[in-house]
């Protein structure tokens, strides 16, 4: 068994098919596919599941995964203790719904940036439930949602609260009801709503409020960030956390603002989610760390 056998295998793992991992890993696929097979033959259990539409860990591989990844948790420690430099370019995948990116994902992957010069970041923009089947099946690291008191992480998977926030209707700066102190649900429902699409915490919490009878009139997006835009143009309202509005560059530029809702007393919180299984590469924990560190400034100056 060689290490690079399992970083192939990893590779695989997080890009979903052997042709994207061996464009990533600058090598053949038919040689990436040997490695894993002679890996597959000396372990005596399949290791992928071999499809027309890629290659995904087997269930059996998703079992011995977290003992690969120590491996190379253990061997990024080792060449970073040598001073090898190239523990520095480890890819870190991180999915998110589009919650608080500007005023947190941003800063961190910045502050990240610094310390980590030749890593990459890849953010992915993903409903809820593809980030935590990411994370379980070791396609992601990290996974930013938003979650409703009562929600709990799914099995295998762990989260740390960053940001803790209420729904607040966002409009545009030149709206009607932005002359109000606060809104109501039936104000709300008499205008043209910008509604998340099903699969966005959100979606849940329009319905649920909402009821049977949702706006007349409605466009649908995937994501806070382009339901802002659509506000900051007067196409419609919405009702985001509040956390994913205030201080975004269209908040402070004064295009959109944000009103409570009258009577609601409904909680969002901001996680930040990955596997239980330890541990993590050094890239995943430090920049899981700027995310906590991001939080507690971003808290600290809404107080103040």
């Amino acid at each position: 068994m060689r290490i690079e056998q399992l970083e192939y295998l990893a590779a695989v793992t997080q890009h979903g098919s052997l042709r994207r991992a061996s464009e990533r890993l600058h090598l053949s696929q038919p040689a990436l596919s040997e490695s894993v097979t002679k890996l597959e033959r000396e372990l005596k259990v399949t290791l992928l599941d071999r499809r027309r539409t890629g290659a995904r860990i087997s269930r059996e591989g998703r079992e011995l995964l977290p003992y690969m990844e120590e491996v190379l948790a253990a061997v990024d420690r080792l060449r970073a203790a040598a001073g090898d430099q190239r523990v520095d370019a480890r890819l870190v995948r991180l999915g998110t719904v589009h919650a608080a990116t500007a005023t947190l994902l941003v800063p961190a992957v910045r502050t990240f940036q610094a310390s980590r010069p030749a890593a990459t970041v890849e953010v992915l923009t993903l409903q809820q439930a593809q980030i935590d089947e990411g994370l379980a099946e070791g396609t992601l690291d990290l996974g930013l949602v938003n979650v409703l008191d009562g929600d709990d992480a799914p099995a295998g998977l762990v989260g740390t609260d960053l940001l803790h926030g209420r729904p607040v209707a966002v409009l545009p700066a030149d709206h009607p009801l932005a002359a109000l102190s606060q809104v109501s649900i039936e104000d709300l429902r008499r205008q043209r709503f910008v509604m998340m699409r099903a699969g966005y915490l959100m979606h849940r919490y329009v319905h649920r409020v909402f009821g049977t009878e949702l706006p007349h009139a409605c466009h649908s997006t995937d994501g806070a960030e382009m339901g802002k835009a659509l506000v900051a143009e007067g196409l419609g309202v919405t009702v985001l956390p509040d956390y994913s509005v205030v201080g975004d560059p269209l908040h402070r530029a004064g295009l959109i603002v944000t009103r409570p809702i009258a009577g609601d007393p409904t909680l969002v919180t901001l996680v930040v989610r990955q596997r239980t299984s330890l541990p993590v590469s050094l890239q995943v924990r430090e920049l899981h760390a700027a995310l906590v560190a991001r939080a507690g400034e971003y808290r600290a100056a809404q107080a103040s």
